[in-house]
């Protein structure tokens, strides 16, 4: 049990995704407070917030407009900055915040890391995306630049269909109205790989297998494992039994585990997820998502052999005591 004088604060809006971590932090003794980002304000002129908490997780999720909550997204970017300049520990805070919410910034970065990603162009208007797609492979997606859950991808096989959907008003821009043309990999074995990490460290990776062409790959959603053993889904979405997602334990190399962790630092990503896949026509490895919003698979214990939110409840209780004591010997230096 952590005995703190100040608790630690969750930032989130999804209702049912962090159930599991509340649950350990109860059972822990841990102190805590939820705070929901789908309607929250703070104060710009006050630094009652640098007193209240002693870290603050963020957990916004970016897909949040599809559940009527959109109007947390940017305001969460104000809130985290707040939090910084008065010098709130803050994990997962306005750097790898802003990276989760564009998916432009993501392969931008892997870009600059030199690491390989699916050719894409980026687009603020359906009008440019024919134009945006010359040169790229079909089949082809189109995704919002802020996703999430899948949101807001469109495969199209091609050009002709794309042109028709940018004719007929059906490309989805997303709420800030800018979004990818990017070529779509075929997976080789059905699956993705996404590769979790904690404190910018592996933490474990599964191989996700989606039905069909779903996008919608979220690790809390999955119903079953790659055998068609169900799962225990305590934080998953109401209609998980019917997405046929499965998933299995992956065993990565340590040149994956490399990237990731490099991948993590330079977003300043503390707690989440990188996936990627393999093309099949050509075998090359590509990384195509960075998530600062992370959700650990369901029934872990089942699928990769230990309770990932036991880890973090407890890692949560160091940083949160590490960040008292700094704050402590910060007031008697200035006292």
């Amino acid at each position: 049990m952590a005995d703190l004088p100040r608790p630690i604060a969750i930032y989130h809006e999804h209702p049912d995704w962090f159930r599991p971590l509340f649950a350990e932090l109860d059972r822990r003794g841990t102190s805590y407070v939820r705070l929901d980002a789908a309607a929250h304000t703070f104060d710009v002129s006050s630094r009652d917030d640098a007193d209240a908490y002693a870290v603050v997780l963020n957990r916004m999720s970016p897909s949040a407009y599809l559940r009527g909550h959109g109007q947390g997204i940017f305001h969460t970017l104000g809130y985290l900055a707040h939090l910084e300049r008065l010098g709130v520990r803050v994990i997962n805070g306005t750097r790898a915040y802003g990276l989760e919410i564009s998916k432009a910034q993501q392969l931008a970065l892997l870009r600059t890391l030199g690491l390989p990603f699916p050719a894409a162009r980026v687009i603020n208007h359906a009008s440019q995306a024919v134009a945006a797609s010359q040169g790229l492979r079909f089949p082809v997606v189109v995704k919002a630049n802020v996703g999430g859950s899948g949101a807001g991808i469109v495969r199209y096989d091609t050009p002709d269909a794309l042109a028709r959907a940018a004719g007929d008003g059906r490309l989805d821009l997303g709420v800030d109205q800018t979004a990818l043309v990017q070529e779509y990999i075929p997976a080789r074995g059905g699956h993705i790989t996404r590769v979790e990490v904690l404190d910018g460290r592996f933490l474990y990776a599964i191989n996700v297998y989606a039905a069909g062409d779903s996008f919608n790959l979220c690790p809390a959603d999955i119903c079953q494992t790659s055998a068609g053993v169900a799962l225990a889904r305590g934080a998953c979405a109401i209609d998980a039994p019917r997405n046929g997602i499965r998933v299995e334990q992956a065993h990565v190399g340590p040149d994956v585990v490399a990237d990731v962790e490099r991948i993590m630092r330079e977003a300043g990503i503390e707690i989440g997820g990188v996936e990627f896949l393999v093309d099949d026509r050509d075998g090359q490895r590509y990384y195509y998502d960075i998530n600062a919003l992370s959700n650990f698979v369901a029934d872990a214990p089942r699928v990769v052999g230990f309770d990932p939110f036991a880890t973090l409840a407890e890692w949560l209780e160091r940083e949160a005591a590490a960040a008292l004591a700094a704050r402590h010997r910060e007031e008697l230096t200035t006292a």
